[in-house]
């Protein structure tokens, strides 16, 4: 497991964990969520295993279902664009605010975001885990100066939500240049010029849903194939 604070309660160390692995797949998507299995996994009592998985229903990442437990929620194309039609209007405003607002310290950490991006992004070798990392710092330096508190709470759902399809699609983007849509985003961004900036992100997070949604696509070809041979 990895390192934690020492003020870290279980209650979080369980949230920070399920959040981590749901969002990565570790429990696929329409599983059970049992309490005692879950305990056993992390090593961490019922009570804060429940108290994280309250947290997390609170912030879509988990389903309830009466007396009969939790589940991660479904692979959903109706999901998938409801999240990403979302995700564009409010990462865009707070894009916006964020250049509006943003100095000579926003515009720095957006530099050195994009330095430790861009050295993983033409490795075929790196981690994707780590990959993933340096682009959330990315993407959140991008927004850092934007001064509203809700807005940059919806985001970051909103971002969360979008992650889980994105493990999804992870080793499925042919003809994608990722590297190219972050430096135009950052360019965009540095320049102060706010129309381009968002209709590059805007680009940028549908191409996400447009990938995941031909890689669903191809799995159910293939188990309609399988069923008709």
């Amino acid at each position: 497991m990895p390192q934690q604070d020492a003020t870290t309660t279980l209650s979080d160390r369980a949230y920070d964990w399920l959040k981590r692995d749901i969002i990565r797949g570790v429990w696929q998507p329409g599983s059970r969520l049992a309490v005692k299995q879950l305990s056993d996994h992390y090593g961490i009592g019922a009570s804060p295993i429940r108290e994280a998985l309250a947290r997390l229903v609170g912030e879509g990442l988990v389903l309830v279902f009466g007396q009969r437990g939790f589940r991660v929620p479904p692979i959903d194309l109706d999901d998938l664009w409801d999240v990403t039609n979302t995700r564009v209007l409010i990462e865009n405003e707070a894009l916006r605010q964020s250049i509006e607002h943003g100095d000579d310290a926003w515009e720095s950490e957006v530099v050195a975001a994009y330095h430790q991006l861009e050295k993983l992004e033409h490795d075929p070798a790196r981690d994707f885990a780590e990959w993933e990392r340096r682009n959330q710092r990315f993407h959140e330096a991008l927004v850092a100066a934007c001064p509203s508190r809700w807005l940059q709470r919806m985001r970051e759902i909103l971002h969360d939500q979008h992650r889980r399809y994105r493990f999804l699609s992870s080793q499925y983007a042919p003809g994608r240049d990722i590297p190219a849509e972050h430096r135009a985003l950052r360019d965009a961004a540095l320049a102060g010029d706010t129309g381009t900036a968002m209709s590059v992100l805007r680009v940028h997070i549908e191409r996400t849903a447009h990938t995941v949604e031909r890689m669903l696509a191809a799995g159910e070809a293939a188990l309609e194939e399988a069923a008709s041979s």
